[in-house]
């Protein structure tokens, strides 16, 4: 099999006075790194492109995330379920629902997700950019996997009771010495990585995992954070490859067990992350690319809407309200809109050889991922969460009675069902 790679990055740093984190953090006062969007379209000889976009946001949610895939296929000369587009996830970043935006347009209210021009100015530049890189497409020889465990990072933030109910929330910066004393809970410690070789020279790596990725936040101070860093350090030890990062399912795992919030915890945080990401380079196995290696799934779902969201039309009266949470409620609106036109969501699976990767929406549980893992015990599944970012958190069936931050209806807008209907498409998409 033929097979060539192009890399693109462009510049996805919003000017000061953007709002950050859909308006739940201060707006952007100084930045003190630049934000990108950073991708790899593959070009298998005899099929259409695949397209794989890390954007250093909390979220890109509903329409701005199909115009983001739609802008972007056209750039690569492919379709649209093609193209997986997610984010990082770092706080102290925009947040993009064009939905939301426009309808708090029209009820005449302000909103925290990121001006639509603004961002259509940022999705252009990033095809632009991605249309010129394949002027420069490198043909692979060969691939390599490689895994490594990262070490006092990750901690599950919900920590449960005697009652079986979330007792604690340990967010991503903890100050309460014996909630950061509890045990880690459930993480997958692991960093998961794919690089691409022109027999010698490296051309990309592909990096994955599971946590927030936030030190220190909610300053105004924009930051491509821990991961950014990390990226970062290892830009400067192998600087011929374009290092790409994708945020796994970790939606209820943060660094709070090793993270009280100091300042200088980030550069601690990136360091043990880079360091997994250079382990997992340096024990990679390098596999020759051949025909048949690479193959592109798709599973398109509905899913189900949280039964504890109000209707539309009460949540359109509630904005009208002076306390209304105008983040939370447009975003329902918008997401409710969207599961009434029949919408289905693509999880999509990239097989290259004997790594699999999932890409999925939303905040989703690490438990997803380790499931994921369990179905292909002999083989590397990688997973990047955090694509259409419209419903929220995604919890297990069990987390939905456990209560919680991530549970309730403002921030999951869907329901306990959702568990049935994602693994089974997982299922689906990694069967032989």
């Amino acid at each position: 099999m033929s097979l060539r790679v192009a890399t693109f990055q462009s510049d996805a740093t919003p000017p000061l006075g953007t709002p950050l984190c859909f308006g739940g953090c201060k707006p952007a006062l100084r930045i003190v790194d630049p934000l990108s969007v950073r991708g790899v379209v593959l070009l298998p000889e005899n099929d259409a492109p695949v397209v794989l976009c890390a954007v250093d946001w909390v979220g890109i949610a509903g329409a701005s995330h199909d115009r983001w895939r739609e802008q972007l296929a056209g750039a690569a000369g492919t379709t649209a379920d093609r193209v997986a587009v997610h984010c990082l996830h770092q706080h102290d970043t925009p947040g993009a629902s064009q939905d939301a935006a426009s309808l708090s347009a029209e009820c005449g209210l302000t909103n925290g997700s990121l001006d639509p021009d603004l961002e259509n100015r940022i999705i252009a530049l990033a095809a632009d950019t991605l249309r010129e890189s394949l002027n420069h497409a490198i043909a692979i020889t060969h691939l390599a996997v490689g895994m490594a465990r990262v070490n006092r990072f990750a901690s599950n933030r919900r920590i449960l009771g005697p009652d079986g109910k979330v007792e604690y929330t340990r967010w991503s910066a903890c100050v309460d010495e014996a909630v950061r004393a509890r045990s880690e809970g459930i993480i997958d410690p692991f960093l998961r990585l794919i690089s691409f070789w022109a027999d010698t020279t490296p051309v990309a790596s592909l990096t994955y995992y599971a946590t927030h990725p936030q030190s220190f936040y909610r300053r105004g101070a924009v930051s491509a954070d821990t991961v950014g860093l990390a990226r970062s350090l290892r830009e400067a030890t192998v600087p011929e490859a374009a290092h790409i990062h994708f945020n796994g399912a970790g939606g209820n795992v943060t660094a709070g067990k090793y993270n009280d919030g100091s300042p200088q915890n980030r550069l601690r945080l990136a360091r043990r992350l880079a360091q997994g990401m250079e382990e997992a380079w340096d024990t990679s196995i390098k596999i020759p690319v051949t025909s048949g290696m690479l193959e592109w799934r798709v599973k398109s779902v509905a899913l189900p809407a949280s039964p504890l969201i109000p209707d539309e039309e009460t949540l359109l009266l509630r904005l009208k309200t002076p306390k209304a949470d105008m983040d939370h409620m447009t975003r329902a609106i918008s997401f409710l809109r969207r599961i009434k036109s029949g919408h289905k969501f693509d999880l999509t699976c990239l097989r290259l050889g004997p790594a699999f990767v999932l890409h999925m929406p939303g905040e989703l549980f690490v438990e997803y991922q380790l499931a994921a893992q369990a179905l292909r015990p002999n083989e590397m599944v990688c997973m990047a969460a955090y694509g259409d970012y419209c419903m929220g958190y995604i919890g297990t069936r069990a987390a939905y009675d456990q209560g919680g931050y991530e549970t309730k209806p403002g921030t999951s807008k869907v329901g306990p069902d959702v568990e049935d209907v994602l693994m089974n498409a997982i299922r689906d998409l990694l069967k032989s």
